[in-house]
């Protein structure tokens, strides 16, 4: 019982880092007047999205697939 104790532990914790990180990942991608693409980082002759709002959707969604990933484990350690 005590390394699967340990196991839950571990996974409580990685999920408020993922939800943490998650949170502020999607704030960081607010509107077209906020967020990346209001601090300058989208030229506005491009017309679309710059390098790093890809990048930043790209993290976003490995964080959402490891946090369901988590919660699911977490689930299963826990029933």
């Amino acid at each position: 019982m005590v390394v699967a104790d340990i196991v839950i532990q571990t996974l409580a914790v990685l999920q408020v880092l993922l939800s943490v990180g998650l949170v502020v990942l999607i704030l960081m991608h607010s509107g077209r007047d906020t967020g990346f693409g209001g601090m300058g980082f989208t030229p506005a002759s491009q017309g679309g999205t710059h390098i790093v709002e890809r990048n930043l959707t790209r993290l976003t969604v490995v964080v959402a697939i490891l946090f369901a990933a988590n919660t699911i484990l977490l689930f299963r350690q826990l029933a």
